[in-house]
């Protein structure tokens, strides 16, 4: 195992933009899901949470599914080298997975594990350097919501001519459709491939599934990882109630999965010399999950001038894995 690791961290996650964003979660009353992520605490009860509830993790069909995916995936691509890019890349293990396929099948790989938080940055790479050398891997920190360069990034990268096989998993749901999709149909270049993963509604009333899968979100497990934000701010669990609810987005014809927590009693926060007031009754949204369906996924997609080329739905109907490409 390497004893220091060369990480690259974006202007995004500078700590003058990070406080920035952080004043701005609290005065819209929308928190930044990155902030949920920003201590090794917050990265270790996740990566409980996610070994826990994640069909990903427990569900025997949904891994094969993702076995099916990653070896289609590296049948598609031709070329001797190509460069992967773990979009969110948390603990790396899907990735790590999908490049001992690659290796295996005689390409040279590099890798560039990219996340919010640098302790999952970390994580990923080391579950990497399994497969990889230390110079075939780039960690990169960035806050993909804000970092409107990526692009340039990753064209001055040491693999530059290299096609891309970009992964995106679990990171779809916590992004508006609009707001993320531009900046993933502007990495993807004609020669690469996009591989993501989707959290879907199971059955044919989406309405209704949404609704079956509400309790991977509403338990402990999820209820401590989201209120580490706040108990780290100096509000206490006692000062409200974490509510989960299923709400309409219109704009996009989605549903999505909210955790709000509603105030009970007055609480008052300074940071950075600027006072914060939460009244009994206010609400801050603290997470939200966006839930798909297959159709939906290709058509939003669409809209982007992304194809999807093959896909793969787990037995529950609950997760999908899809394998796109820029419409041509």
């Amino acid at each position: 195992m390497k004893s220091v690791a060369n990480v690259r961290i974006h202007a995004s996650q500078f700590p003058e933009n990070v406080q920035r964003d952080l004043l701005a979660s609290l005065r819209t009353r929308r928190v930044n899901h990155k902030f949920h992520y920003d201590s090794i605490k917050q990265t270790q009860k996740w990566l409980a949470l996610h070994e826990a509830h994640s069909p990903a993790r427990y569900d025997e069909n949904c891994l094969t599914t993702y076995d099916a995916a990653f070896a289609a995936a590296a049948k598609k691509i031709k070329a001797k080298s190509v460069h992967v890019i773990g979009l969110g890349c948390g603990g790396g293990q899907k990735d790590t997975q999908l490049l001992t396929l690659l290796k295996a099948d005689g390409k040279k790989v590099c890798y560039t594990p990219c996340d919010v938080s640098t302790a999952m940055v970390l994580v990923a790479w080391q579950a990497a350097l399994a497969v990889l050398p230390a110079t075939k891997c780039f960690p990169f920190v960035c806050d993909l919501a804000t970092a409107n360069d990526l692009a340039e990034i990753f064209a001055e990268s040491l693999a530059p001519r290299a096609p891309r096989l970009i992964t995106f998993f679990g990171m779809i749901p916590n992004f508006a459709p609009q707001e993320i999709l531009p900046k993933l149909a502007a990495l993807v270049r004609p020669q690469d491939w996009l591989l993501f993963s989707a959290n879907l509604a199971p059955g044919k009333n989406y309405a209704a599934g949404v609704n079956k899968v509400l309790p991977q979100y509403d338990n402990a497990l999820t209820r401590d990882w989201l209120l580490t934000f706040l108990t780290d701010l100096g509000i206490e669990r006692c000062d409200g109630e974490l509510i989960f609810k299923l709400k309409n987005d219109a704009a996009n014809g989605l549903k999505r999965i909210t955790a709000d927590f509603n105030f009970t009693r007055p609480r008052r926060i300074e940071i950075e010399n600027e006072v914060f007031d939460f009244r009994a009754g206010e609400t801050i949204q603290l997470f939200f999950s966006y839930r798909y369906t297959p159709a939906r996924v290709g058509k939003i997609l669409s809209h982007h001038g992304l194809k999807v080329h093959e896909e793969w739905i787990a037995q529950s109907g609950e997760e999908g894995v899809f394998l796109c490409r820029r419409e041509r």
